[in-house]
């Protein structure tokens, strides 16, 4: 199986940045343009829900809509998707993301937010999701930003 992963720092504290991406009407009002909608749709986010994320105009062009089965949840760290349907499962056969938030060390008010893909092209013509990671740390970027507005 392929990878590939990127990550970001964040000046908000991890707590704060797990909390943003666990809570569906938060992640919500990030950014609509880019993310629309998440929600649980079978679930409350531990290993077995599955969460819908509707993608907003700015990344509809290249996905429109995600459905994603959670395999592993490490609380206030990291989350691990398995991406069951929608517009990348007909591009990768398997296609999993791990997003993880993790202290810097000696820092209270900054995290490092990791996206990591692990994938398989469906077929040799399908490129690596470099479109996914770059969307994905684009909208981690906002957290700081918007956690300064008090979601």
């Amino acid at each position: 199986m392929r990878g590939m992963k990127g990550e970001i720092l964040l000046n908000i504290p991890a707590e704060k940045a797990w909390e943003m991406y666990r809570d569906n009407d938060k992640i919500s009002r990030v950014n609509p343009q880019m993310l629309a909608k998440a929600e649980y749709i079978q679930g409350e986010g531990e290993p077995g829900s599955l969460r819908r994320f509707q993608l907003g105009p700015a990344l509809s062009n290249y996905v429109k809509q995600s459905i994603e089965k959670i395999e592993k949840v490490e609380e206030g760290r990291s989350v691990t998707y398995q991406v069951t349907d929608g517009d990348l499962r007909k591009m990768y056969n398997p296609y999993k993301v791990t997003f993880s938030f993790t202290p810097v060390q000696d820092s209270d008010k900054e995290c490092i937010a990791e996206w990591k893909a692990e994938y398989e092209p469906i077929s040799p013509t399908i490129p690596a999701p470099e479109k996914s990671r770059d969307a994905a740390l684009s909208f981690l970027r906002l957290f700081d930003k918007i956690e300064s507005r008090a979601l």
